[in-house]
């Protein structure tokens, strides 16, 4: 405390012997005739440097865009020896952090490439480890869903690693659903214990039907699909195989054909896809364009500026989904952008979507993205003037206007030669709607798909 007093009386004592050798009055013009000039000088420097800029710093169509990769952190060793998936684990990181060597990854992934989709591994799920007496890895088994688990067994003493996919016996069942709307649709698929369906639902009419403001209380929905039965216990759904929507202003009907060998989609009861075959497909139901590709007026800060996207006005939450099937390559803030996603897709393109109020829990790190699968939510983060999506696309390094790639969409139409069996198809499946009826889906009539089985892929 001594010590400390006399360092306080020493500074005290040098700052007044300065304020006596040095008269401040006759320098203080001098000071503000350089200073004031120079600040105003840097201020309109850098004004006009950023006065062409975007929010991801674009400043004409023909700028040379490099794409930001989100990195990837070695999570720690987990010592239990039961966990689950957390958001942004890949499969590669979670193997190596149990002890894996990468020649050993590398293996291990060329072989579950047989038999494995990477889309399986997914945050959330459960997974195991089992370890000998010295700590070292023998096994780690991954709980893909209630029926399969894909199992790595390691020898210590040889090397040899073992892939195995074990599947328990399951039974898949056609059933249908059927209802009015009392709130919304979500609400009465979740009564009724179907509620996963909604997002297959929303995906398949994204570009057709506004879930908010066209299905309201007293539409009337059917819906056939697959459900997953382990012995008598519900475990899952599979594909809808027909949608019949009646709302107040129209009716949308969807009904899964298969129209090539290996190749099948939704088509309306004309022969219609329900889907366009472009690649880009609208990542989100917006109530217009606030602005749109090239230059404007900045609403913020009032001055002419190159704009790299289309921003999509939508109410805050609205879900924001894959425009193309892709690769996330980047998920994080940034800056002007706020909260921001970027897939990588096929043919050199990338999209990226800015603004959002939250990711989706599923948008991991280099895990494959299915088009129309939710990937974050719209919000106002980074800068803005109200909710919206500024929704962007690059091919070949160069930004692009993303109404334009929309716009190129063309439709898949049954042929004529075809119809024939389109329509006995669809007679079928509207059969199956009454037949299958139930109220809350359990014990119509199956269709055995497989047995137990442990395969070595």
């Amino acid at each position: 405390m001594k010590a400390l007093k006399e360092i306080f009386q020493l500074l005290f004592s040098r700052i007044t012997l300065l304020k006596q050798r040095v008269k401040l009055t006759p320098l203080f013009p001098f000071f503000l005739g350089v200073f004031v000039p120079v600040f105003f000088t840097l201020t309109i420097l850098h004004f006009q440097q950023g006065e062409y800029n975007d929010e991801l710093g674009y400043t004409g169509d023909n700028d040379s865009v490099t794409i930001e990769q989100s990195p990837q952190t070695k999570k720690p060793l987990m010592t239990v020896k039961r966990e689950r998936i957390k958001a942004g684990e890949s499969l590669s990181l979670l193997l190596a952090e149990k002890g894996f060597t990468p020649q050993e990854i590398h293996s291990i992934q060329k072989e579950l490439k047989k038999r494995f989709c990477a889309k399986n591994f997914r945050t959330g799920q459960s997974y195991e480890t089992t370890k000998d007496s010295a700590g070292k890895l023998q096994r780690f088994s991954y709980f893909q869903d209630q029926t399969t688990t894909i199992n790595i067994e390691k020898n210590n003493q040889t090397g040899l690693l073992v892939v195995q996919r074990e599947i328990k016996s399951y039974e898949t069942r056609i059933v249908s659903l059927h209802g009015t709307v009392t709130q919304s649709l979500s609400s009465s698929l979740k009564s009724s214990g179907r509620a996963k369906l909604m997002e297959a639902i929303t995906a398949l009419f994204a570009s057709k039907i506004n879930f908010r403001n066209d299905v309201t209380p007293g539409s009337k929905y059917k819906i056939l699909f697959e459900e997953k039965w382990l012995l008598n216990e519900f475990i899952g759904t599979g594909k809808i195989l027909a949608v019949e929507l009646s709302l107040p202003k129209h009716t949308s009907k969807a009904y899964l054909y298969s129209y090539e060998k290996g190749k099948s989609g939704y088509f309306d009861e004309h022969g219609n896809a329900i889907n366009h075959t472009s690649l880009f497909t609208s990542p989100c139901n917006f109530s217009h364009i606030s602005s749109g590709f090239g230059f404007r007026i900045h609403p913020v800060t009032g001055t002419r500026q190159f704009h790299g996207g289309v921003d999509m006005a939508a109410v805050s939450g609205t879900p924001v989904r894959a425009a193309a099937d892709g690769m996330l390559i980047f998920k994080g803030y940034k800056g002007l952008a706020g909260n921001m996603v970027t897939l990588e897709h096929s043919g050199h393109y990338y999209s990226q979507y800015l603004h959002l109020s939250r990711y989706a829990l599923n948008t991991g790190y280099n895990r494959k993205i299915q088009q129309g699968e939710i990937i974050g939510y719209v919000g106002t983060t980074g800068r803005t003037t109200g909710p919206h999506l500024d929704f962007r696309i690059v091919h070949n390094g160069r930004p692009m206007n993303p109404l334009a790639a929309l716009g190129s969409a063309k439709f898949r139409v049954i042929s004529p030669a075809k119809m024939g069996n389109f329509l006995a198809s669809i007679n079928i499946m509207k059969a199956q709607f009454d037949n299958n009826r139930v109220l809350v889906a359990s014990s119509p009539r199956y269709i055995p798909t497989s047995r137990r089985a442990l395969v070595t892929i």
